[in-house]
């Protein structure tokens, strides 16, 4: 009965084990040590239009608390518009080098936008957003940093009235959702949760203030 019982808890222990987060590997980050980050205007694989301009406005304050100089969204789209590159799927074609000699930034943050806006069912309706995000150093092409930012919000979450209140609170949300955009709550929520992930989000810059 011992060794039934050991046998157990060796195997408790293994399977525990593999379910362990690896951890992530910070040496390209380490080593690159960047200090400014420029965010590209994101690449858009959902079929909401806004949605690369909408992201844009929520991804410059997690960085900054994180401690990175972070140039200013609005300005770097305008600069690339003014220099023929219209659209984001051309301003994520630009050379790390090009960005390095025209921007000065030390590493770029490509985006790609997979899911984007609302989604209604029968009884509930859910908003979700979800990018890629990953670092790369303008200096050798090296990736820093890979997450992936996430964040849902269903109609009937804090529903506890059965069938007649889902179905009134799917009502609620599509008559609000058609006026209020909640895409931008939850990308800064994605985002702040993505790289501020302890064990896997971005580690602190060099001007992260003093807790």
């Amino acid at each position: 009965m011992k060794k039934i019982i050991l046998l157990l808890i060796s195997t408790t222990l293994l399977i525990t084990g593999c379910a362990t987060q690896t951890p992530y590997d910070y040496s390209n980050l380490v080593a690159s040590k960047p200090r400014s980050i420029v965010v590209i205007p994101p690449r858009n694989n959902s079929i909401e239009v806004n949605a690369s301009y909408t992201f844009l406005s929520s991804i410059t304050e997690p960085l900054a608390e994180k401690g990175y100089y972070v140039y200013p969204v609005s300005v770097i789209d305008h600069f690339f518009k003014e220099n023929g590159l219209p659209t984001p799927a051309e301003m994520n074609t630009i050379p790390l080098d090009k960005i390095r000699e025209h921007i000065g930034a030390d590493a770029v943050l490509y985006v790609t936008i997979e899911e984007w806006g609302q989604k209604y069912q029968v009884i509930s309706s859910r908003s979700i957003v979800r990018s890629t995000l990953t670092l790369v150093d303008t200096r050798n092409g090296n990736t820093l940093w890979e997450a992936t930012a996430s964040a849902e919000r269903n109609s009937n979450d804090n529903n506890n009235n059965g069938l007649l209140g889902a179905l009134v609170g799917a009502l609620a949300e599509q008559i609000i959702g058609s006026t209020v955009d909640r895409t931008q709550e939850l990308s800064r929520t994605a985002n702040y949760r993505a790289i501020g992930n302890e064990g896997r989000g971005l580690l602190q810059g060099p001007y992260q203030a003093p807790k």
